[in-house]
């Protein structure tokens, strides 16, 4: 068989009668975008490595999905990871991976770009270049395979990835994709006026000739021109490039203003995890939760304005026919107008029969107005995030958030119509005791009689438990992991305390754990567990029915590495990481310093109403002059821009 999109068609016509969910892979739903692949420069696959119900909500997707085929010499379309039943399939019939739209195997395209938003998809990664007939590792592949990039939040540590990956994206990449295209379009030309030939070390001679033009743009990794060293303890040393016009240090890129949204979303015919209309209202965060890599890698905050988002809504509405809109950012109650946003809503659309949620807000009186001023919100459950029981350890973690305050908004929510509060914690914060995991249970516990004095037995108090996970970038990146002893004893406490009517509990299994730790705190050697881990059966490592453990374990022996190395060992003050080299604009010294209060309880007030020269202003300077306006919520910034940024150069110095 030769592969060709007709063939591909006529093959599943075959098989997908015989998997679930055939429209997980059939394509033509509703907003596809289809071009003609003899008129276009560029093709381009997106890959989310996971199912395509979990993939099809991804909002970074949409994005790229919608920008790149407003190039009129560009085309995109998608790809996912095939549930078991299809990679079976697929396997059987030597039948290699397609794309969704035009059904082209994924080696016909030019550049295949991976969205990997946390660590756990690592396997599928590397399964779906197998199954798509793509050399796994970068260093055997030539001019004739497709580029492989790599973005998401996965990727700010991107070594353990490294030799799998051509070039990673740190940071948005809004611009930096449309640098991407116009680099390879060049090179592309410029090989078309070359020999065809065959030969191999011409072919990777290309290769290497494109990488050396990409690594040309800000917010491009290209680990291939860089070699790590470690010391005769194992550790991390430093990385040495091996490529003179390849950067020390790579800076993520920002999109100063944030751009218009995507509107056009596509429509799948069956049920994915959120069959909703996505906006993102704002980028950034200002609380500085310590244990919150989001929070830090994604700085500076940068707000839409309240009549782009209500045009958005408009547009996605009429091109959808979805029934719901969530609004969304890390901290949705801290947009500056979120009053004025929610009454603009409710003036625009009291008559659409919409939905509209407003996802992560904060833990205070505000947060049940917003919703009870919303009208179009409906009234499910009502989500808190107070990450920790007793206000010790909230201090510790920076959670800016007190026992009473929590109580007094669980007072109002249950009096305002709502029967389900939802309580989110992570177990295993440094410092953490088993008393403090007992005011788990005792708060949960005062939280369903509040809910009992307003509504009776119709109460009900869901308890999610997650375990700590030190991610790079964040000031807890010098801890370590709860061993598996303790975090067996703080579970069993839980589901012992946690019982009864009225009351659930949730909670991550302690491998799922220790497999997003490892690979979020590897090094360059990680990579070779990675791949032993996948060759021994390990894919779907998010999914607990799924995640294959002992593979990984076996893969660590096999590679003789130490996995406690990578999240039981105390990190000296002054070791180096392996992500150093990537710059998130936060330096170092700061989250050594925020670390370091954090043992005395010491915490840090909200980044607007207070500058702690994280590193941010004098970072993006530039680019803040550049583009001025409102959209950036820093403490004074618009008026006093010059003046901030001297007075942090000044603390940071």
């Amino acid at each position: 068989m030769s592969d060709t999109p007709l063939e591909i068609q006529q093959a599943l016509q075959r098989i997908l009668p015989k998997v679930q969910k055939p429209g997980r892979y059939s394509g033509g739903e509703f907003n596809q975008i289809l071009k003609d692949w003899t008129k276009v420069d560029l093709r381009v696959c997106l890959v989310f490595p996971d199912i395509y119900d979990i993939g099809m909500s991804n909002l970074g997707l949409a994005i790229l999905y919608e920008l790149i085929n407003n190039r009129k010499d560009a085309l995109a379309e998608r790809a996912f990871a095939p549930w078991l039943d299809m990679e079976e399939q697929l396997r059987q019939a030597n039948l290699p991976l397609y794309a969704l739209e035009s059904k082209h195997p994924l080696t016909d395209f030019d550049i295949l770009g991976f969205t990997l938003p946390y660590e756990s998809l690592y396997t599928n990664a590397l399964n779906i270049l197998d199954l798509a007939h793509i050399p796994l590792f970068s260093n055997q592949r030539n001019s004739h395979h497709p580029l492989i990039i790599a973005g998401g939040h996965a990727t700010f540590n991107p070594e353990p990835m490294h030799a799998f990956i051509d070039a990673f994206v740190i940071g948005e990449g809004e611009e930096v994709i449309q640098e991407i295209l116009n680099v390879y379009s060049s090179w592309k030309q410029d090989q078309s006026l070359l020999s065809n030939s065959d030969d191999p070390a011409n072919s990777k001679s290309r290769r290497q000739e494109l990488l050396r033009r990409l690594v040309k743009i800000d917010g491009i990794y290209i680990p291939s021109f860089y070699k790590a060293y470690y010391h005769t303890d194992q550790t991390f040393s430093h990385l040495e490039c091996t490529e003179p016009s390849a950067p020390l240090r790579v800076r993520k890129r920002i999109v100063a203003k944030l751009p218009p949204p995507p509107t056009h979303f596509i429509v799948p015919f069956i049920e994915t995890i959120h069959d909703r209309i996505p906006i993102e209202i704002m980028r950034g965060c200002t609380r500085g939760c310590r244990f919150c890599q989001a929070g830090m890698v994604t700085r500076p905050v940068r707000e839409r304005p309240i009549e782009e988002i209500i045009f958005a809504i408009q547009e996605s509405l009429k091109n959808t026919g979805y029934e719901e809109v969530g609004l969304l950012s890390l901290s949705s109650s801290d947009y500056t107008n979120i009053l004025d946003l929610i009454n603009a809503v409710n003036s625009h659309f009291s008559h659409d029969h919409l939905s509209v949620s407003l996802p992560s807000l904060r833990i205070e009186s505000l947060s049940v107005e917003l919703m009870n001023s919303l009208s179009l919100a409906r009234r499910n459950g009502f989500t808190l995030a107070p990450e920790a029981a007793t206000d010790r350890m909230r201090q510790i973690i920076n959670k800016q958030v007190s026992t009473d305050q929590l109580l007094d908004t669980v007072d109002a929510i249950y009096r305002n119509g709502w029967s389900t509060v939802k309580l989110y914690f992570m177990i295993g914060h440094p410092l953490e005791t088993l008393t403090d995991v007992q005011a788990i249970a005792d708060l949960s516990k005062m939280v369903l009689r509040i809910g009992r004095s307003h509504i009776g037995n119709r109460a009900q108090v869901n308890v999610g438990v997650s375990t700590f996970i030190p991610k790079p970038h964040t000031p807890f990146q010098w801890t370590v992991c709860d061993s598996e002893e303790q975090i067996k004893a703080k579970l069993a406490l839980l589901k012992d305390q946690l019982r009864g009517k009225g009351l659930k509990l949730t909670w991550n299994p302690p491998d799922a754990t220790y497999l997003e730790a490892w690979l979020s705190k590897g090094d360059r050697r990680m990579s070779a567990v990675i791949y032993q881990a996948w060759r021994l059966g390990a894919k779907f490592d998010a999914w607990n029915d799924q995640r294959n453990f002992s593979a990984w374990k076996q893969a660590f022996e096999l590679n003789q590495l130490d996995p406690a190395f990578y999240i039981h060992r105390p990190r000296s003050l002054q070791e180096a990481f392996p992500w150093d080299h990537i710059d998130i604009g936060v330096r170092k010294k700061y989250l050594l310093q925020d670390y370091q209060w954090s043992l005395t309880g010491k915490p840090r007030a909200d980044c607007r109403t207070q500058c702690y020269a994280c590193g941010i202003l004098p970072v993006f300077k530039e680019l803040r002059q550049n583009n001025p306006g409102d959209a950036w919520k820093c403490p004074e910034v618009q008026p006093k821009l010059k003046e901030t940024t001297i007075a942090h150069d000044a603390v940071t110095n």
